[in-house]
């Protein structure tokens, strides 16, 4: 809800570009749904009611996991979306800027970054919303790496969407590989512009289609798709 929502929304947004993640696998939520974004929308963040309706339409499993985020640890929008999914046997976390607060309580993991007053009273924006996004970026980031989109410290699973995010694909294989510009290209050719699986063409010495069966048996981890090839 708030500031902390906008700021979850904007972690989850950042996911597919950075890191190729699927439409439904980082979803943010903020109450009163994506006009909250720019405007207020009264009332919202004060109805567990919504949280509940909100995690229902994404078809919440025990699977998933669910990160509340509320400045204050208090928000009832952010509290009823974490006992909700915790009720369901997902894995829960509370983030907030309050130490022991109900968000900690009602959540598998709290997370309670304490930053003191702000310089403006009551404007989270300010120190609260910074030490927040700074936890989103660790946790996504954390995330990203466990689950193999990552290769040392390149993004390798980075969506090439537009000039800008070709040329980093570019740089990416070259600091992957020390291959000339010649065989980055023709490997990203060969890889329809995937970095993991150019990658893979040139450190194993594969081709295209040896690359996508070596990444997809390995889960998409470049790592283990290179000791098998």
């Amino acid at each position: 809800a708030g500031t902390a929502g906008r700021l979850g929304v904007l972690d989850a947004s950042e996911c597919p570009p950075t890191f190729n993640t699927a439409p439904g696998q980082v979803v943010g939520l903020i109450a009163g749904g994506p006009e909250a974004l720019v405007v207020s929308v009264e009332g919202a963040e004060d109805s567990p009611e919504l949280a509940r309706a909100d995690l229902d339409a994404l078809k919440l499993t025990p699977e998933d996991a669910v990160v509340g985020v509320s400045a204050s640890g208090r928000t009832p929008y952010a509290v009823g979306a974490v006992e909700y999914a915790g009720a369901l046997g997902a894995l829960t976390v509370g983030l907030s800027c309050n130490a022991d607060s109900p968000l900690a309580a009602a959540a598998e993991h709290g997370i309670e970054v304490v930053v003191g007053p702000e310089l403006l009273t009551g404007s989270t924006r300010l120190k609260a919303g910074t030490a927040q996004k700074l936890v989103l970026n660790m946790i996504s980031t954390i995330t990203m790496i466990r689950l193999g989109k990552t290769y040392g410290n390149l993004m390798v699973d980075v969506r090439a969407s537009n000039a800008k995010l070709r040329a980093r694909s570019r740089r990416i294989v070259s600091l992957a590989t020390g291959a000339p510009d010649a065989e980055i290209e023709r490997a990203l050719t060969e890889a329809d512009g995937e970095v993991k699986n150019a990658i893979l063409i040139l450190l194993a010495g594969v081709d295209g289609p040896a690359a996508a069966r070596l990444l997809e048996e390995a889960g998409g981890r470049l790592r283990g798709a290179l000791a098998e090839g």
